[in-house]
């Protein structure tokens, strides 16, 4: 088994003829676009409908192969400095086909005949929802040639700065116990047995941000300022209005599932501080203890035998997703251990082109690196099951987005808490499923209420990097409560998570996949087997219906904060349980 990932089956490479072959025609493509564009006020409506709908369809298809490589070489090298200026080329080429395609979306908008239109064409009629999406957002798109100058303007701004983050902390050189290691291998300290281990990273890790804290603050403050312009010019009354929008979410549920969320920190805090007993800490647990294992868990996988429980564990859930994740395996689809100059974390790219997704994971050989690959495969089937849409139908709203990688979790812990050894490993399991569901419910709200802040202030000042960190702590200290040691919060996580670089608010929809994803997981325990079919259909409307409407698939009403309360209770056993178990 390869440990990289496998790319040529994308492109051999930047100078392979088919990459020079598809830069060039998307270059057409944007042209012909724009001269359609030109000619939509003389053309018959329902040839120049279908017509504009082939033409972005093939720019698309284009755009995503060519960046998609593109960003994934970036991805597992961010010094590989020709897969940077690639990136900015294929982007200024494709910001071409921005004015046009505003255009074009303005002229179908304004058609009281669009949703006819759409009727009587085979192909348009599976772009309902789009054309839907494309009368409700006109009157945000900017006028003439604005949405290109936008896309263009980007190139040097948000763009910018979020790759300038991601150049830094993939290769801020970080000293431990003597030694240079990387950002990524010193986070995965943090999960360490020995508790001078974790407490010795985690002041590496402080220390190292130190070094780029500057820089970094400059790239946020500029990528906030730059969104709330653009808010501001489209006519939105706020960067999370036009998250929302987007996301094709009510506010009315989010308000709901927040509304449960603070129902239930105290619940939270319980667990952290049961663990700060446990772990003989006189205060609240200090951050470095956040993830410190509990329990009884000396397993370690290599990516051969991650395959192996991955695909055995399926097998027993859903034939069609242990095929695909053995798929994964064989067919090198993941990139597995951190190295210095790749990217940290882990995510999950669809490559539409051919028919397959790529992971990248920081594997360390622990239980959590194996709910990671689960996570991420979960992302990899999403794919599978929305590919037989047509190309403007593939993507997902974010709230929606981590709804199959958190069922994957789910099926992963339900079974590993229910085949444990005794109760030393069914403490590590929990414990370790309790450390996730923390994450999405109070580092999720507490990044979420920092977003929120950081954008109320960007409009009136420039946050320095002590200032970031205060609205960070302020932020903590609201979510996690007593449950953590107020001396010992993680003031840089503003630094830490790519997030804040990129989409706007893409905070709130990992806690929105998470409660999602453990209520149908609750439904799929009473249905069994029955259950698959319906989850298969609810995954494919992901991208071509609201949340809401999604939701509905599995008779479920967002805007009801008892669903969220009731997917948050699930978590409110199991710290009951822990606590039990501690205490025994």
């Amino acid at each position: 088994m390869n440990h990289v990932w496998n790319l040529d089956k994308i492109y051999a490479g930047f100078d392979a003829p088919a990459f020079s072959r598809d830069l060039s025609e998307l270059k057409q493509a944007v042209t012909r676009f724009g001269t359609f564009a030109d000619n939509l006020p003389q053309a018959d409506p329902a040839t120049a409908l279908a017509e504009g709908i082939t033409l972005l369809e093939r720019i698309t298809d284009l755009a995503n192969k060519l960046a998609e490589y593109a960003t994934l070489r970036q991805a597992a090298d961010t010094t590989d400095t020709e897969a940077g200026s690639r990136i900015g080329q294929i982007m200024a080429v494709y910001s071409g086909a921005a004015a046009p395609e505003a255009a074009f979306r303005d002229w179908a908008a304004k058609r009281p005949d669009l949703m006819e239109l759409a009727e009587a064409n085979e192909t348009l009629r599976e772009y309902k929802f789009l054309f839907s999406n494309m009368s409700d957002s006109a009157r945000y798109l900017l006028p003439g040639r604005g949405e290109e100058i936008m896309a263009r303007m980007q190139l040097s701004g948000s763009n910018a700065w979020s790759e300038l983050h991601q150049y830094l902390t993939s290769t801020v050189p970080v000293t431990y116990r003597g030694s240079t290691t990387n950002l990524s291998a010193i986070r995965n300290l943090a999960s360490d047995a020995d508790p001078s281990v974790r407490k010795d990273a985690f002041e590496a890790e402080l220390a190292c941000y130190e070094q780029i804290k500057a820089p970094v603050a400059y790239a946020l403050n500029s990528i906030k300022l730059e969104t709330l312009s653009d808010c501001a010019l489209r006519g939105y009354s706020s960067p999370l209005e036009r998250t929302l929008k987007e996301s094709h979410i009510q506010r009315k549920t989010l308000d709901a599932m927040l509304g449960a969320m603070d129902e239930y920190l105290p619940k939270f805090q319980q667990y952290l501080k049961a663990k700060a007993k446990a772990m003989g800490h006189e205060k609240s647990l200090p951050w470095y203890d956040l993830f410190a294992p509990m329990g009884t868990s000396t397993t370690r996988f290599t990516p051969e035998s991650a395959r192996d429980y991955l695909v055995e564990l399926f097998g027993g859930f859903d034939r069609e997703i242990a095929d695909m994740i053995a798929r994964a395996f064989d067919e090198e689809w993941i990139d597995f251990f951190p190295r210095s100059g790749k990217q940290g974390g882990a995510f999950c790219g669809d490559v539409e082109s051919i028919g397959e997704s790529r992971v990248l994971t920081n594997f360390d050989g622990t239980f959590s690196s194996i709910v990671t690959l689960a996570h991420e495969l979960g992302h990899a089937f999403h794919n599978e099951c929305i590919r037989s849409h047509r190309t403007l139908n593939h993507e997902y709203s974010m709230p929606l987005a981590e709804t199959a990688s958190t069922f994957n979790e789910c099926v992963v812990m339900a079974a590993a808490i229910r085949n444990a050894a005794d109760d030393a490993e069914r403490i590590a399991l929990i414990e370790s499923q309790l450390q996730d569901a923390t994450q999405i419910i109070c580092d999720i709200y507490s990044r979420y209420r920092f977003e929120t802040a950081v954008f109320a202030n960007r409009e009136e000042q420039f946050m320095d990097a002590d200032t970031l960190c205060d609205l960070m702590l302020t932020a903590q200290k609201q979510c996690y409560g007593d449950g953590l040691d107020e001396d010992c919060l993680h003031p840089y996580m503003w630094i830490n998570k790519s997030h804040y670089y990129g989409p706007i608010f893409y905070n709130f929809p990992y806690a929105f996949g998470g409660l999602f994803a453990r209520g149908l997981y609750a439904q799929y325990e009473k249905e069994g087997a029955a259950f698959l079919p319906k989850y298969k259909k609810l995954l494919y409307t992901t991208t071509v219906a609201t949340a809401e409407d999604t939701a509905k698939v599995a008779g479920i009403d967002l805007t009801d904060k008892d669903f969220w309360r009731a997917a948050l209770q699930t978590i409110a056993d199991q710290i009951d349980l822990l606590c039990g178990l501690l205490e025994r």
